[in-house]
């Protein structure tokens, strides 16, 4: 596929107007696969399917989080893409139930890519097709771009609707933005992304940021 489908879907996940229930939609836009879901799991948010295409979809993840095994706990406990490109043909004694259920859906390739932000786990971005397929190594690339962005967008609506509040006092606003800076120098990201990695942090611990960023100027948290 072109540059320019890859970049309407970049374009499309980039736009805050998209609700959470749509981001899989642009993976099919430059992809050769019938069709795609998000799902969260993992230590940080509940199990679920929080976008998909079709109900063939929303079925792969379902299976998954019924079985408790499959390609995308696979893909976020290695942080790394599993591709089946022909299940068909597949020989891996991995995933023995999930194998055995999959082969009664309509599904011939299966790709797996895991959904981070930071250090923090999300869930994954699964695609399917009906028929065996491979997905090059430059779509790879592009799809594990595009997963960082849902990560993201996924993250921040998660703790926009726990209604999560800040302490907006000036010396407050000061210790965070130190905690900032070194989460900054930590991971290598923006300043954006840092401020949201301790937003996330204090989300999942049930603590204000305040909290947080003393723990991380105090060098009690590493994100490194």
């Amino acid at each position: 596929m072109s540059n320019h489908s890859f970049q309407a879907a970049s374009d499309a996940l980039s736009d805050f107007d998209i609700h959470v229930s749509e981001l899989a939609y642009p993976f099919t836009q430059f992809l050769p696969v019938t069709g795609a879901s998000i799902s969260t799991f993992g230590p940080l948010l509940g199990a679920g399917t929080i976008s998909a295409t079709d109900a063939q979809a929303r079925r792969v993840d379902e299976l998954q989080f019924d079985l408790g095994e499959g390609p995308c706990w696979d893909a976020l406990a290695t942080k790394v893409p599993v591709l089946e490109s022909n299940l068909a043909t597949r020989t891996s004694a991995s995933w023995p139930a999930f194998s055995d259920a999959i082969r009664a859906e309509n599904v011939g390739a299966l790709f797996a890519f895991p959904v981070v932000f930071g250090p923090l786990e999300i869930g994954a971005v699964d695609l399917y097709c009906i028929d065996p397929v491979t997905l090059t190594p430059d779509q790879q690339h592009e799809v594990m771009e595009l997963s960082a962005m849902v990560g993201r967008r996924v993250l921040g609506h998660a703790i926009q609707a726990a209604g999560t509040t800040t302490d907006t006092s000036m010396f407050s606003r000061r210790f965070i933005h130190q905690a900032t800076g070194m989460v900054l120098a930590q991971l290598g990201i923006t300043a954006a992304d840092a401020h949201l990695i301790i937003k996330a942090r204090a989300f999942a611990e049930s603590r204000s940021m305040q909290e947080i960023s003393a723990d991380i100027v105090a060098r009690r948290i590493r994100f490194s």
